[in-house]
């Protein structure tokens, strides 16, 4: 498809509504990824918290508490399918407002589960459950934020604004990781194991109710207002969005599965294949998210200018190249701390060349009357394979091979991949060439 976001639809209106849309579109994504993150960071304490039933070893919850992550990603398709076509039918505020209210109620829950020594094998089982209540709400969180703010975002900027989906997945990141690196600093190892690894959870009730305030006081979009007549008119052949996700799930396959690795896998990896601390793995990973953070709305604006494809074919391709020297960097006892520290905040910046550019290329993809569904689809197919089962895979791989460098393989692998199916990819910015879909959607939106 390949149809521009919205360039054919209604003027934005006010700069205000614009900025109130960036916000209110972005504040759940910092809340889904802040959560992501603190389960990443603590994975350890929650595989003995919760997997690790008397006489099961450390590495068997480990992969346990991986396999629980991974199951929960594979929910985030069914909720893009449901929550998308909601949004698609009835509006994009309605169900950004409801998607937050669950994904608010099921990580602040996790603070508060019983242990597996307080309930035994029905710890895991309530863990999972959230875990899946979490990817049902965070697969409508993404394509209905990345709807809202793209279309209300200005003239040439949807590169820009899109980018703010992605600067927040590094602000959530390093708020996670910040508030990890901060109790590992004021408690004790035996406090943190108990009830300390609680207090993030519990954090998410106070950021939910304001991010619920914020989507209560968000307008519909006007791309949104003006298809929604025509709906039968508008819908495009079933055949060719089926093949626009696939192909938007491979162009950020890379970006999926280098982000996990580089800002998330991380620190399990530090402690449990080079013998890091966990004060010293948060570092990288801060680091890591510092360099994530830098390039990601560069990245953006600098797609508006010159295009979402080199950009973002840039960076997968410097991953594919990097990841192993930079991986040896790390695993090389001579290497000072300073250059382990660049190498890890490198890794991290090329990921945002990938990840800035990437909201507004897949919702340039679809048409308004299924973009919810669509992009978000596209997004969490990539994220549920890639990201979701990034741990399990690189904790199993490595356990078989004994090789260490299973997490550079599996980035330069997936960004490879990606770098192809971006080579297909045709210039939406503003200005460029539009397809058939897109006349479609001009005539039907016209005709409001």
């Amino acid at each position: 498809m390949d149809a521009p976001a919205h360039g054919s639809g209604p003027r934005t209106g006010r700069p205000e509504r614009s900025r109130r849309a960036l916000v209110a579109g972005s504040v759940g994504n910092f809340i889904e990824w802040y959560e992501f993150g603190v389960y990443g960071y603590f994975a350890t304490v929650v595989a003995a918290r919760f997997f690790t039933p008397e006489g099961g070893s450390e590495a068997e919850a480990l992969v346990r508490t991986y396999a629980s992550f991974a199951l929960a990603f594979f929910f985030r398709p069914v909720g893009a399918a449901l929550f998308g076509r909601l949004g698609d039918r009835v509006g994009r505020r309605p169900v950004l407002i409801l998607v937050i209210v669950l994904m608010t109620a099921a990580t602040t829950l996790i603070g508060v589960l019983p242990t597996y020594a307080t309930v035994g094998a029905l710890a895991p089982w309530l863990l999972t459950l959230l875990r899946v209540v979490q990817g049902l709400s965070a697969g409508g969180e993404f394509g209905g934020a990345v709807s809202v703010m793209t279309e209300f975002a200005p003239p040439g900027r949807r590169g820009l604004y899109g980018a703010w989906q992605s600067f927040t997945v590094a602000l959530g990141l390093l708020g996670g990781a910040g508030a990890a690196a901060l109790l590992a600093t004021l408690l004790t190892g035996a406090q943190l194991n108990s009830w300390g690894w609680r207090l993030p959870f519990l954090l998410t009730l106070p950021m939910g109710l304001g991010a619920l305030w914020l989507r209560l006081r968000l307008d519909e979009t006007p791309s949104f207002r003006a298809v929604q007549a025509h709906q039968a008119l508008m819908a495009p052949p079933a055949r060719e969005v089926a093949r626009a996700i696939v192909l938007g799930a491979g162009r950020v396959m890379g970006w999926a599965a280098a982000g996990y690795t580089f800002l998330v896998v991380l620190p399990s990896y530090l402690q449990s294949s080079l013998n890091a601390t966990f004060q010293q793995a948060l570092v990288a990973t801060v680091l890591a998210n510092l360099g994530f953070a830098a390039t990601i709305l560069p990245a953006g604006l600098l797609s508006d200018r010159i295009g979402r494809r080199p950009v973002m074919l840039t960076g997968a391709l410097l991953v594919t190249v990097l990841a192993v020297p930079l991986l040896n960097l790390l695993q090389d006892g001579g290497t000072s701390s300073a250059l382990k520290g660049a190498a890890v905040f490198v890794a991290g910046a090329i990921v945002g060349l990938m990840a800035g550019p990437g909201p507004a290329m897949l919702s340039e993809m679809f048409p308004t009357s299924v973009r919810y569904t669509g992009l978000g689809l596209a997004y969490a197919l990539s994220n549920a394979v890639f990201s979701g089962c990034a741990g399990l895979i690189i904790t199993e791989t490595i356990e078989w091979t004994g090789s260490v460098d299973i997490p550079a393989y599996y980035a330069a692998a997936t960004c490879a991949v990606s770098a192809l199916a971006l080579l297909t990819l045709r210039e939406t910015r503003a200005g460029a060439g539009a397809e058939r879909v897109r006349e479609q959607t001009k005539r039907a939106e016209k005709g409001s």
